[in-house]
């Protein structure tokens, strides 16, 4: 069976998983690598680039090299070869545990419960919940979507239709390693510096891809693109910005402005200053402008493959 076949069925298949089965409680994947992350660590630990550089080169390497080998192995069965892209494209996205995420927020905001949403924010994103009302929980929620649709989702499709097995995990390695130690912490400072800056290489195409197609299924394309053009530069990540931007024109809505994060506030950039304020009903708007992207994402990824194979045959 051919690259680009497999890379079809298989991803198709593993979104099904993800979107009937989500994320395990116990046994993931992720969590896997993130304990053998941390294991590497507590060994290679200094307060230095170089040692930070060489972690990451260990942890990366390992998940590609890892994945080269199985998909080495299965390449003889086409059964096998589907089966392993399916369980690797669903150990990578999350995209139900997302939406899942949202929505019990979102239930407890309508319910008018504050402090159980203040409670559940933290299992989303790391913003001081309880610097936050109920306009500003609804918000950090729309911007967690948004910026999870493409680290979560759509930048895994784009690594998995590039590279195939090793694309995906990697992809998802270079995530983590920076969710654990790409923050400006004074631990992980010089440590994470390596794991942050390839987090943003990695997810620089995804990003764009997400607002692209965020852009293309949401209300307003055109209040996408412009809050895109206009704001993302402003924004401090390179990749946030973009898909932030992107999905507060689509939807019609402010997000940016000031936030907390383990007690120091920032003061971000607006996004599409013209949009309304943020309300407790665009967090279902949001979660569906999610699943319309990650939907698209992978007949993009699908598309892409297909013509490059068809490009080299």
């Amino acid at each position: 069976m051919r690259a680009d076949r497999v890379f079809a069925y298989g991803a198709a298949a593993g979104l099904i998983g993800d979107l009937l089965l989500g994320d395990p409680r116990r046994g993931h994947p992720v969590a896997a690598f993130g304990r053998a992350a941390g294991a590497v660590e507590r060994v290679l630990w200094r307060d230095h680039r170089g040692w930070g550089a060489l972690h990451t080169a260990l942890c990366v390497g390992g998940a590609v090299g890892l994945g080269a080998v199985a998909e080495h192995v299965v390449r003889p069965s086409r059964t096998a070869s589907v089966a392993l892209t399916a369980a690797a494209t669903w150990a990578v996205v999350g995209g139900t545990s997302l939406v899942r995420e949202a929505r019990v927020i979102g239930r407890a905001l309508e319910a008018g419960d504050v402090e159980a949403a203040r409670d559940r924010l933290p299992h989303l994103c790391g913003r001081d919940p309880q610097a936050l009302d109920a306009d500003g929980i609804a918000r950090a929620v729309v911007e967690s979507v948004a910026e999870n649709t493409s680290d979560a989702v759509v930048g895994a499709l784009v690594w998995g239709a590039v590279a195939g097995v090793p694309g995906l995990l990697g992809f998802r390695a270079v995530n983590t390693l920076d969710a654990m130690v790409g923050h400006r912490s004074v631990t992980y400072r010089r440590f994470g510096w390596a794991s942050a800056r390839l987090d943003d290489l990695a997810g620089w195409p995804g990003a764009r891809l997400t607002a692209v197609l965020a852009a293309l299924a949401g209300d307003s394309p055109r209040g996408a693109v412009r809050a895109w053009r206009e704001d993302a530069p402003k924004h401090p990540s390179p990749n946030a910005g973009p898909v932030e931007a992107s999905f507060a024109g689509a939807l019609g809505v402010r997000l940016g402005g000031t936030l907390s994060y383990a007690g120091r506030v920032e003061h971000r950039p607006v996004l599409h200053q013209q949009g309304r304020a943020v309300a407790t009903y665009d967090i279902e708007r949001a979660v569906r402008l999610s699943r319309r992207v990650g939907l698209l994402a992978l007949g993009a990824g699908v598309a892409a493959r297909a013509f490059v194979k068809g490009r080299t045959a």
